[in-house]
């Protein structure tokens, strides 16, 4: 027997990443079984007292809700919007699903300051013409213009003139 085969049999649920014996072994489970086993309860999770539905704090999530469908762990596909390091513009943050099995090289990041309007153009190509998460595009569009409004220059209020009494 191999150790391999001692393991899975030991062990027939693998619920992530495993070292063992010198290798990584990557469990082969559906996105709403691992959904079902993190919901309750992970690290990134943030429970108020009176909300009902807990924040989330993982990267890759979009409106920083615990849901399935926003959630960035679980899903072979994912988008996250961030600010750019210049603060000028924001940086497009997906997973490749097909390099879901290796996770240095399953991120991309792609920093997008080119305006304003051209860059959420952009990056509404780069999930409907991709056919990449089609579902999260509004999200991300309203994540992205949120940042971008963040890193305008607040306009300085002019002084009240003083009216003359004589």
């Amino acid at each position: 027997m191999t150790p391999r085969s001692i393991y899975n049999t030991l062990f027939p649920l693998q619920l992530s990443s495993f070292f063992h014996f010198g290798v990584v072994l990557r469990a082969k489970m559906s996105s709403h079984l691992v959904w079902s086993i993190i919901r309750n309860n992970n690290a990134f999770l943030l429970k108020k007292r009176n909300i009902n539905k807990p924040f989330s704090t993982e990267s890759n999530n979009l409106t920083n809700l615990s849901s399935y469908r926003y959630n960035g762990l679980i899903h072979k596909k994912s988008v996250g919007i961030v600010d750019a390091p210049d603060r000028k513009g924001f940086t497009v943050v997906y997973k490749k699903a097909s390099k879901h099995n290796k996770p240095r090289k399953n991120t991309t990041k792609r920093i997008m300051k080119s305006g304003p309007r051209r860059s959420l153009y952009k990056l509404k190509r780069l999930l409907n013409k991709n056919r990449y998460r089609t579902d999260l595009t509004k999200v991300a569009l309203r994540r992205a213009s949120a940042i971008l409004r963040s890193q305008k220059a607040i306009p300085q209020k002019k002084p009240k003139a003083t009216k003359k009494t004589e």
